[in-house]
């Protein structure tokens, strides 16, 4: 796809997919917000007006619109392909995997991403309308809980709070086409003696609790294995989120795993109906392919997440349907391909 080529979408699709692409190649959130808040912008303009502002010359003079992002809505005016739209395109158009793709598109869903409300980059109803046009028949929305403060992680008020808006967003959305649905969850922390940080009458209002640790990472081995089993025994936890927290590339750099009895705590995870998470964001791959195997070998279900912070990181989930594969991981012990259905019954079991 190369400038200059003819386009027949609308500008706003084409602010869009700028967008999406520059999130799934981790670009600067306020790069990515630069074209997110230029669709928002002429979205409610009739078209016939966004034509003569681009004819005229006067795009810039519409709150949230810039000489570049200008530029890309009066070539999708005109009918050109935008430069920049070529250019992600080419850059972060495909997302490069060696196998995965029956896996793949097994799925119905994701049990791992943020929104805006801790420390994602895009409003709830910005994630849920990719999940939905990337095919997914439901996404839970995992939001911080509030020990983690860094990522503005939320209190039980702002946690309540957040559910009205879940319940509006699929309210909006049951007037589509379709049958997608928002799920109500939360990335919860696991403290230090193995608790979950939010209250019994929270986490009992979600539909999918996904537990991760998030601190003391360089903990023991001895403790850290009782503070993980501790968690997993909680019947309120549904998936162990990137379980050895490590990170082997990126912009944050990299992070040794944490080191625990693996065996142990796979086998409390098997024991107790815990999903063991396939952590796909590039920069984690979580966990490392010898506990992996390890997971599977001791009968563990697995989820395969995106842990997305943006609309375009949503479709991380190739990358851990590539290693699930690689794995021999048969596509039934993978709680995300199950309908909704008979995910939530699992999930409040």
């Amino acid at each position: 796809m190369n400038s200059g080529d003819s386009y027949d979408g609308s500008p706003v699709a084409a602010l869009r997919r700028i967008a999406f692409l520059l999130e799934r190649g981790r670009a600067d959130t306020y790069k990515v917000q630069a074209y997110r808040r230029a669709a928002a912008a002429i979205l409610p303009l009739p078209a016939e007006e966004v034509a003569a502002r681009a004819a005229a010359g006067s795009l810039t003079d519409l709150a949230g619109i810039g000489a570049s992002t200008a530029r890309v809505i009066g070539d999708a005016v005109a009918g050109r392909m935008p430069e920049r739209l070529a250019d992600a395109e080419r850059q972060y158009g495909v997302l490069e995997v060696a196998g995965g793709e029956g896996l793949r598109a097994d799925l119905r869903g994701d049990l791992h991403s943020h929104s805006d409300w801790s420390d994602g980059g895009s409003p709830i109803e910005e994630m849920a309308m990719t999940a939905m046009e990337l095919g997914h028949d439901y996404l839970v929305l995992t939001d911080h809980s509030p020990r983690l403060k860094v990522a503005r992680g939320l209190s039980a008020e702002r946690l309540a709070r957040q559910l009205d808006v879940v319940d509006a967003v699929n309210s909006h959305l049951a007037a589509l086409p379709g049958e997608f649905r928002l799920l109500k969850g939360i990335e919860v922390d696991i403290l230090d003696d193995g608790g979950l940080d939010q209250s019994e009458e929270m986490l009992g209002r979600l539909e999918v609790r996904v537990a991760s640790v998030h601190s003391k990472l360089a903990m023991d081995p001895a403790p850290m294995t009782r503070r993980m089993i501790a968690a997993i025994q909680n019947p309120r936890m549904n998936v162990l989120g990137h379980c050895t927290g490590r990170l082997v590339t990126g912009n944050r750099g990299t992070r040794a795993q944490s080191r625990f009895d693996a065996r142990a705590v796979f086998e409390a995870c098997a024991e107790h109906g815990v999903a063991v998470e396939i952590n796909s964001r590039p920069e984690r791959r979580d966990p490392p392919s010898d506990l992996l195997a390890l997971a599977r070998d001791t009968g563990c279900l697995f989820s395969i997440d995106s842990d997305a912070h943006a609309p375009g990181q949503l479709d991380f989930l190739a990358y851990g349907c590539e290693r699930a594969e690689a794995a021999g991981i048969e596509p039934d012990r993978i709680v995300n391909t199950w309908p909704v259905e008979r995910l939530l019954e699992w999930a409040a079991r």
